[in-house]
Formats: C-alpha cells, sequence, structure tokens
C-alpha cells in the first residue's frame, strides 16, 4: 500500500538493524554495552519488591521512587522535574512533538544518533547540521555551529558524550552552546544516554542547571547495560514536564512497572556504580581490541583515540558506500555493522566494541579478511 502525497523520512539505522540483528552470527550494530541478566542486576538484592509486584497500571509519569533516584544523578533536581518514558526514544520523540512545527529550524550534529535529524524532517522542519570531522578528532566547531543559527532556531539538538564517535564536550564547549540558545531563544535538547561512559572515569557534567530552557534526556541502555528495560527519561522545568506527560499519556501512557522496579534497584549508588564499572571494562577492552586490530589492517581503515562509549566510529579507505560495505559484511561473513551514512557521514562503520574481547577479535578478523579480499578485486581491475 502506497501513501499519496506523503513524505516520510524512515529512521534509516534503526530499519538496517531491525532488518538484520537476529540473523547474524555476530551483531556488532548495537550501541550499548554487553547488558546485564536480571540475576545480575538483583545479585545482593532482596527480590520481594519485583516478585511481589502486582501487575496494575503502574504510575504514569514513573514510580515516585525511580523518579527521586533520578532527579539525584542532577544537581538542584526533584522529582517534579523528572518524567520516566519507554527507553530515550520516546522523550527524544515527545520533545520533538511539543516543541516543533513545520517551517521551524532545528540544529543537529553529523555523524549522530538520527532520530532527531528524522523527526524534524517529517514533521516539515528545516534542519541544518554541524559537522564533526575526523582530522580534529570528532571534536564539536563551535563555530560552525553557531553560524548556523539564527533568530529562527527552534532547537539545538546536542548528543554528549556523542554517538557514533564518542567525542565530549568541553566544560567551556557546553557554555558556549548555551549562550548561543540564550541568545536566539532556542529550546536545547541535550541526549546524554552516554553520560558515565567516558573511558576516563570522569563523568561527563549535564547540561541540567545551566539553561531555563534545557531538556536533558538519558536511559538505562548505554552506560548501565541495560537496554532490554526501555526505561528512559526527561528532565526540564516542572512545566515543561508537565507539556511533556500529556504527549506520553497519548503514546504509551506508562512504561512498564516491572522494568520501573528493576531500574529503581539499578540507580541506587553502589549498584549504580558497579553497572558502570562492568560496562567500562567491557568498553577499554573491546576498543584496544579494536585498535591494535586496525593498526595490523595495512592502511585500510583508521579510528580516532577512544574517549567514551561502547562504540567506535571506523574510517575505511576504499571506495564503496557504507551502506554497500555493511551490507556486503553481512552477507559474505555473517557480521553485522552499521552503516555510517545512516549516521550522517560516509565511508565509515559503527562498530559495537563492549563485548567480550573473544567475540570482537573473532568479528574483526572477518571484516579484515573481507577488506583484504575487496583490496585484491580493486588491485586486480
Amino acid at each position: 500500500m502506497k501513501f499519496q502525497n506523503r513524505q516520510f523520512q524512515n529512521f534509516d539505522l534503526e530499519y538496517f538493524q531491525s532488518q538484520f540483528e537476529r540473523t547474524v552470527e555476530i551483531n556488532l550494530a548495537d550501541s550499548s554495552v554487553k547488558c546485564a541478566n536480571v540475576s545480575d542486576l538483583l545479585a545482593g538484592e532482596d527480590p520481594r519488591p519485583l516478585l511481589e509486584l502486582p501487575l496494575y497500571y503502574p504510575e504514569v509519569n514513573g514510580t515516585g521512587l525511580l523518579r527521586e533516584r533520578i532527579a539525584a544523578l542532577y544537581p538542584n533536581a526533584s522529582a517534579a522535574n523528572v518524567l520516566v518514558t519507554v527507553g530515550a526514544a520516546q522523550a527524544n520523540w515527545m520533545v520533538c512533538s511539543t516543541l516543533l512545527e513545520q517551517g521551524d529550524e532545528v540544529i543537529v550534529v553529523s555523524p549522530g544518533y538520527r532520530q532527531v535529524w528524522g523527526l524534524a524532517k517529517n514533521l516539515g522542519c528545516h534542519v541544518k547540521e554541524a559537522q564533526l570531522r575526523p582530522e580534529n578528532n570528532w571534536r564539536l566547531d563551535v563555530n560552525e555551529l553557531e553560524s548556523l543559527a539564527s533568530p529562527r532556531t527552534k532547537l539545538i539538538s546536542i548528543v554528549n558524550p556523542n554517538n557514533p564517535t564518542g567525542s565530549i564536550l568541553s566544560r567551556e564547549e557546553m557554555a558556549r552552546i548555551v549562550n548561543l540558545c540564550r541568545k536566539t531563544g532556542a529550546w536545547l535538547h541535550a541526549d546524554e544516554v552516554y553520560r558515565g561512559t567516558e573511558l576516563n572515569g570522569n563523568e561527563t557534567p549535564s547540561f541540567w542547571g545551566m539553561y531555563d530552557r534545557a531538556i536533558c534526556v538519558n536511559s538505562m541502555s548505554k552506560a548501565y547495560g541495560l537496554a532490554g528495560l526501555r526505561i528512559g527519561w526527561a528532565v526540564a522545568a516542572p512545566e515543561m514536564i508537565e507539556e511533556l506527560w500529556r504527549r506520553h499519556e497519548y503514546a504509551v501512557i506508562a512504561a512498564s512497572g516491572p522494568s520501573m522496579v528493576l531500574a529503581e534497584f539499578a540507580l541506587q549508588p553502589a549498584k549504580r556504580q558497579a553497572l558502570l564499572d562492568r560496562q567500562k571494562k567491557f568498553s577499554r577492552e573491546g576498543h584496544t581490541v579494536l585498535e591494535n586490530w586496525v593498526r595490523a589492517q595495512e592502511g585500510r581503515f583508521s579510528v580516532s583515540p577512544a574517549v567514551a562509549t561502547s562504540i567506535a566510529f571506523v574510517q575505511y579507505h576504499f571506495d564503496m558506500p557504507s551502506t554497500e560495505l555493511a551490507d556486503h559484511i553481512r552477507r559474505k561473513v555473517s557480521v553485522l555493522v552499521a552503516p555510517g551514512s545512516a549516521l550522517g557521514t560516509e565511508h565509515h562503520l559503527r562498530v559495537a566494541v563492549g563485548y567480550e574481547p573473544q567475540k570482537i577479535k573473532t568479528a574483526l578478523v572477518r571484516i579484515g579478511g573481507v577488506a583484504a579480499e575487496l583490496a585484491g578485486a580493486a588491485a586486480v581491475r
């Protein structure tokens, strides 16, 4: 069936993953660390609050205890500043559906997770992109961002630390972004799902508290390795939380009650730290394996030094579109990686490294073999 007179921007990254992630031997297209089991999360805990939980409708805006534990992660925030959502994806959708109208100007950063980019396009907005570049270690050029903004800018969307490059904004860069939003009157959407993945151990500060029109989004998926809970949240002024809540009621009514109880366990200070430590161990080991592999690839690949996240944005140095290369790797050696074009930058692959080192090594050996074959075929031609 075709719908007439309607242009719809697919979410290309998620579409690519959902088609193939269950049909390959090794999936490295994900953006989370190897996720924990329920038994890991409940270790040392009294499981009765979960086992005896009545399965009625839960609190629509999130359980009081969970909102309090989320608020404790942000300076001077309270439960009234928090709305619990079905993952960060739902929070991002609500921000766009609440704030944006056809013709609005939106600025995003590329490469990046293209959800806000696509949502804004589907709403008929004019989307501008501030481009990160590998020769600058994927750091944001705030001068470029400032040049894109205008009095018509309605929303500036930042992912910090960045997906897929792992780059982190400095405090000075964050302050300049806030000043830009204040100058133009734009809302600031800060997707902070990779806070806590910094490989040096210093947690990136949140944009929360820097600007009264900031909406900060996070989830249990990335830093905590609990993607299957599908628990996220938005932190904003109470008036904005009320606006988001009204959209939340239309979309999902509420997040899952059992998931919220498990998230309450996870955000206890000691348990939270254990989950972050677990994630960083996998990430550090995986990045080391990847960087060693890149050095052995005879110049076919390059990657910037990792500073955060359990993913790497790997550049390849031969002429093939990234979607075609990722699909060729999938069909040839049953490894799934994400094409850079689906994140806004060609000739790159996003590779998840937050798994056991042997799994990463096995996948990379297969990818290296494919690259060597392609290089050999090119030399013959």
